[in-house]
């Protein structure tokens, strides 16, 4: 019975080392991605601003960057990690970091003004538009929002939300989930790291548990001597 627990316990002690080595397997493979995502947006030169005193800023207005972050957690419902906006890394590289330039990119479109011009007088559902340049508010719709046979709402939807608007969101939408892609790989990497020492530690308490039971068996038994009658 103690050889056997002593054969468990190494192959416990094998399996260990085994979860450790593949744990910094997927640490050293996650710490490359996350070094490549940081120089993707560095020389994209993609970077948040913030004052003096280290608050985050837009445009250098700190209330243009709290109606941003409103929009992202108030609006998109997305839980801000304060900790990712470091104005000593001001580079975008985190998921909230990524899911703020988002909200900038749509806070600035969404309350943004498009200029349209008719060439002619246009006639729309008994309303007649007169040719001439207008100032078409978006006031807060998305590009799903406005009535696209509209001849006012319909250049402004296209002007607003043009390709360049939606491929940044696009594209800042894929580093948001890659970001939070490699923070899952870290975890990953330590849950495998912590259960590889566990698995690690109870193999070698097995085969240390089953030496030492070993050796009692090893030491003969006292017995008293037997006296003459």
């Amino acid at each position: 019975m103690t050889g056997r627990l002593k054969v468990l316990g190494a192959i416990l002690a094998v399996l260990g080392i085994a979860f450790i080595a593949a744990g910094g397997y997927m640490y050293i493979r996650t710490q490359d991605g996350a070094k490549s995502l940081q120089a993707f947006s560095a020389a994209q030169d993609v970077k948040l601003t913030y004052n003096d005193a280290g608050v985050l800023v837009d445009g250098g207005d700190t209330a243009e960057a709290a109606t941003i972050l409103a929009l992202l957690e108030n609006d998109w419902g997305y839980p801000v990690v304060a900790s990712d906006l470091n104005p000593n890394d001001p580079v975008v590289n985190t998921p909230t970091e990524y899911m703020y330039q988002m909200a900038t990119v749509a806070t600035h479109t969404l309350h943004g003004t498009q200029t349209v011009v008719l060439t002619e007088d246009v006639e729309y559902k008994g309303e007649t538009f007169k040719a001439g340049s207008y100032e078409v508010p978006v006031d807060g719709r998305y590009f799903s929002q406005f009535d696209r046979a509209h001849p006012l709402e319909g250049p402004a939807r296209a002007q607003a939300w043009s390709p360049l608007a939606h491929g940044l969101i696009a594209e800042l939408g894929v580093g948001a989930v890659t970001a939070t892609t490699l923070q899952m790989g870290f975890g990953l990497a330590a849950l495998f790291a912590a259960l590889g020492a566990t698995i690690l530690i109870a193999g070698a308490g097995l085969v240390w548990a089953t030496r030492a039971a070993t050796e009692t068996e090893k030491v003969p038994a006292f017995k008293p001597a037997q006296l003459p009658a």
